[in-house]
């Protein structure tokens, strides 16, 4: 597939598509699927190097991911029938396209990452009769984890708090996921992600006034929940469990503690 930053596109796969269309918040995911389904073929140039920006605060990185987890479950819902009855591509690019890029990376891994670290392994520690084999609740994790960080070398000293992070994301990713499923609420919600360039437009002065009048907003409350959730869940499995879950429970509780204050990604101005 191609999309997000730095994708080329010839104008007749653009045409041939059908151009871009507004019905999901992932417009650039649903002319590549499109595409792909007429035919065409896309190539990833990994050694051309392109800079970007990041969010340049939480609450915007927990927009964008909203919107990243939302859309594409949303476009799932609106072309698995159209994918289905495609003539043009053969039955196993129908499977991967279904099973491996929308139904697994896209809807599957949110909801099982949320559920299985964040709600079942600190429900056992509460219900003692359900077992939660170690094969399962540290060696596989802990494979697809590495793997995953093979290709970033440089950032292996940061693996513990990117899990940590991403076990808190999953959360919003989870709802956003769901919203998108059932085309509730927010599910055409399309809030531009401020970046760093943005924020670096206003003055210190005015960042600081806004920052006082919004301290409200600083509080997150679903993760000072899941917070207090998993904090409990350590507090028991340290009193009267033996499978030493409290150690990752108590530090998976401080971060959605960090997050829920709004203690991460917030930008000091330097001028």
């Amino acid at each position: 597939m191609c999309s997000g930053t730095a994708g080329v596109w010839r104008i007749n796969a653009l045409n041939e598509a059908g151009g871009w269309k507004d019905r999901t918040t992932v417009e650039d995911m649903d002319l590549a699927v499109r595409a792909s389904l007429k035919g065409w073929k896309f190539v990833f140039v990994g050694d051309l190097k392109v800079k970007n920006e990041l969010p340049s605060t939480f609450k915007a990185y927990r927009y964008q991911q909203h919107r990243w987890s939302c859309g594409p479950a949303n476009l799932f819902r609106k072309m698995v029938m159209e994918i289905l009855r495609n003539k043009k591509v053969t039955a196993w690019k129908k499977f991967h396209v279904i099973y491996g890029f929308f139904f697994v990376r896209k809807i599957v891994a949110h909801i099982v990452t949320f559920l299985f670290y964040c709600v079942v392994i600190p429900a056992t520690v509460l219900v003692p009769e359900v077992q939660v084999p170690k094969w399962g609740a540290v060696y596989i994790p802990s494979i697809i984890t590495l793997l995953n960080a093979v290709s970033t070398p440089k950032s292996l000293h940061l693996l513990v708090f990117w899990i940590l992070f991403e076990n808190v994301m999953s959360l919003h990713r989870t709802k956003a996921t769901i919203i998108g499923l059932l085309e509730a609420g927010r599910v055409n919600e399309w809030v531009v992600t401020e970046k760093l360039g943005d924020a670096m437009k206003h003055k210190s002065g005015k960042q600081m006034k806004k920052s006082r009048s919004r301290i409200g907003e600083r509080l997150h409350v679903l993760e000072l929940l899941a917070g207090i959730y998993l904090f409990f869940c350590a507090s028991y499995d340290l009193a009267f469990g033996k499978n030493h879950f409290y150690i990752y429970l108590y530090l998976q509780a401080a971060a959605f503690f960090v997050m829920g204050f709004g203690y991460i990604g917030t930008f000091v101005p330097t001028s």
